[in-house]
């Protein structure tokens, strides 16, 4: 009796270390492949938070947009602003600062209606910020100018032919002087003519393609 009881008790001790020796070797083996994966992979937090150091892109860099809406010299005001989306990306010592696609913002500097009988059109446009990684940074550009076609000689032709026409229907109708009231009345005409078809408006359209060169060096944080 006394004999199998020492056995029982044998038996139990030694299975009880099997199992601690189990659980440490699974628990040793589980940490290291935890410590594995982490090694092969930063993880979310560790790519947004990675280190990231400032470039400078320098003054003359142009920066190609497209415009994401149109712009017309009769609709928007100095001072209106513009969104854009970078074409092309901008690289520094091999390494891209500005990617292809990134959001960019300009604004309005001079917008000029046209006039019916004078005053040319004008957009003044300049390109003022761009977006890299969800930051937005300032640049300062040259500015672009559309300008509108000129009246004079449209309106000449719409007035003179006006003239011409009044005076030879003044002719057919009472000789010299009918001709002179007739050319009076022609040039009125021709002028009113002119008056209500003369405005030309500039409209650039939505995806137009924009240059912009940098007036002063660019400072963008650039991550890795």
């Amino acid at each position: 009796m006394k004999r199998n009881y020492v056995t029982f008790w044998m038996a139990a001790v030694l299975m009880a270390a099997l199992l601690l020796s189990g659980c440490s070797s699974n628990g040793t083996t589980r940490a290291d492949a935890d410590e594995s994966a982490k090694s092969e992979s930063p993880g979310l937090l560790g790519r947004m938070f990675a280190k990231s150091s400032p470039v400078l892109v320098p003054e003359g860099t142009v920066l190609v947009v497209a415009l994401d809406h149109s712009l017309a010299s009769d609709q928007h005001r100095s001072g209106d602003g513009f969104e854009a989306t970078v074409m092309s990306p901008i690289s520094v010592n091999g390494k891209v600062v500005i990617p292809k696609g990134a959001p960019a913002r300009g604004r309005v500097v001079e917008a000029r209606e046209s006039g019916r009988l004078s005053g040319v059109a004008r957009l003044r446009l300049e390109l003022s910020e761009v977006e890299v990684d969800g930051n937005w940074y300032d640049v300062h550009t040259s500015a672009i100018t559309r300008t509108g076609g000129d009246h004079k000689k449209r309106n000449i032709g719409l007035i003179g032919g006006g003239t011409a026409a009044g005076a030879a229907i003044g002719a057919i109708a009472g000789g010299g002087k009918g001709a002179a009231i007739g050319a009076a009345a022609g040039a009125g005409a021709g002028t009113a003519t002119a008056a209500a078809t003369g405005k030309k408006d500039i409209t650039i359209p939505a995806e137009s393609s924009l240059s912009f060169k940098l007036t002063q060096p660019a400072t963008i944080n650039v991550k890795g």
